[in-house]
């Protein structure tokens, strides 16, 4: 005889395993139980995707250009950097920390790259490694700093966004940049997949995702755990295949303005995205690991009696997101062709921490996914996108965005508050 535990025996709501615990038999249970969560105020990424929607259906019928095979692949390499960037900052936001020092990480781990690459003519593989390791280097900083000391992630990493941007500009000179013309680095946003591979990689997508939730499925009945029905499954692996194979034959279509020229495939860069999510989701959610971070989010004391390093865990969530930020701080680069001394500063830090509230991870620590990150990063960019196309203002761009962002945090605060009045938070 198995027993189910109940939400008020674990709080288990805000670490993204509650659904191990619960077990609807239909269909039609499991979706009244999804909505009777959202009415108490679990809603994770539901607002970011309905909201996504709105911005897909104005643009479009705002501007025909907006859903064209050419600026949506313009999207997806705009989105790139930002989603890379609020990948990374997920897990210091999980801790209920902040990393102010992010973006800039980001631009002096791409100057390190490019310099690499200019004056000692390193190969791209090598160049690439030393950026990442370089921003790895700084959030090991960051995180003793934070984990040791106890100074508070706000001062530590304000204290590195000042002094990482002395560094740029000592290595490039004010006013000076690098250009990145290194085919491959180059290639990362510029670049396409071939039509055919682009359909294989989205055939193992949607195939490998099947087949995961399925032996996942039939594993939980075998071990008679509480599981999911197969309708909610089969809609999971459908909703996955409808977005993978729709990206992809957009993509596969010529979306050149020239006759003469021939565009098509997936940009590099979205294959790379795929591969994050895919590490950043099984790294959070089927590794001991993950589950630290979650426990340290929700209640670091309460971890720590359990015998949970978190010292060990705050160190290693800043060299996550200063490693994913200098891998940002890369593409940005490839994208822009040059790393300049304003290389990740001004408003990249504001946007990708935007994205990652956006897309339904919790300011408050413990509750966030690394998908999260991608859907509130294409919301991002798909305002600035958005409103790019129908020739706005900068300043609309910037309280557009402000805007969203504070009614995402609104939500965030009322759902966690109607959670704790409900007893799932």
């Amino acid at each position: 005889m198995t027993t189910v535990r109940s939400d008020s025996d674990v709080s288990l709501a805000d670490a993204d395993f509650s659904g191990d615990t619960r077990a609807d038999e239909t269909f039609g249970a499991a979706v009244r139980g999804y909505l009777q969560r959202v009415r108490g105020g679990d809603m994770g990424s539901l607002p970011a995707v309905l909201g996504l929607v709105v911005l897909f259906v104005v643009f479009g019928l705002a501007n025909d250009r907006f859903l064209s095979a050419l600026n949506l692949a313009n999207l997806i390499t705009q989105a790139g950097s930002i989603c890379v960037l609020a990948m990374g900052l997920v897990f210091v936001l999980l801790l209920g920390d902040i990393d102010l020092s992010a973006g800039v990480a980001g631009g002096v781990s791409a100057c390190a790259m490019a310099l690499i690459v200019v004056n000692l003519s390193w190969p791209w593989w090598a160049a690439l490694l030393v950026g990442i390791a370089c921003g790895a280097l700084i959030g090991l900083a960051i995180g003793l700093l934070r984990a040791k000391l106890g100074i508070p992630s706000f001062v530590v990493t304000l204290a590195f966004f000042l002094g990482l941007q002395g560094v740029t500009l000592k290595l490039i000179g004010e006013g000076g940049s690098v250009r990145v013309d290194d085919p491959v680095i180059r290639g990362l946003t510029i670049s396409n997949l071939p039509v055919a591979a682009g359909w294989a990689i989205a055939g193992v997508v949607v195939l490998g995702f099947a087949g995961l939730e399925l032996h996942q499925h039939r594993r939980k009945i075998a071990l008679r755990l509480s599981h999911s029905p197969l309708g909610v499954v089969v809609a999971r692996v459908g909703a996955v295949a409808a977005v993978v194979l729709g990206v992809t034959y957009v993509m596969s279509v010529n979306r050149s303005v020239s006759a003469v020229a021939d565009i098509r495939g997936i940009p590099y860069v979205l294959p790379l995205m795929l591969v994050l999510l895919i590490a950043m989701t099984v790294v959070l959610r089927r590794t001991s690991y993950g589950r630290h971070i979650y426990a340290v989010g929700g209640n670091a004391e309460a971890a720590r009696r359990a015998g949970i390093s978190v010292d060990r865990i705050r160190v290693s969530v800043f060299v996550v997101c200063s490693s994913l930020a200098a891998l940002s701080g890369i593409i940005a680069a490839s994208y822009a062709g040059k790393v300049s001394a304003s290389s990740g500063a001004g408003n990249t830090l504001l946007y990708a921490v935007g994205a990652a509230v956006i897309g339904g991870t919790s300011l408050f620590g413990g509750k966030g996914r690394a998908i999260d990150a991608v859907i509130g990063g294409v919301v991002v960019a798909t305002i600035a996108n958005g409103l790019g196309l129908l020739n706005q203002s900068s300043y609309i761009n910037f309280l557009v965005t402000g805007g969203v962002l504070l009614l995402a945090a609104s939500v965030d605060a009322i759902s966690r508050r109607r959670r704790s009045s409900t007893g799932l938070g």
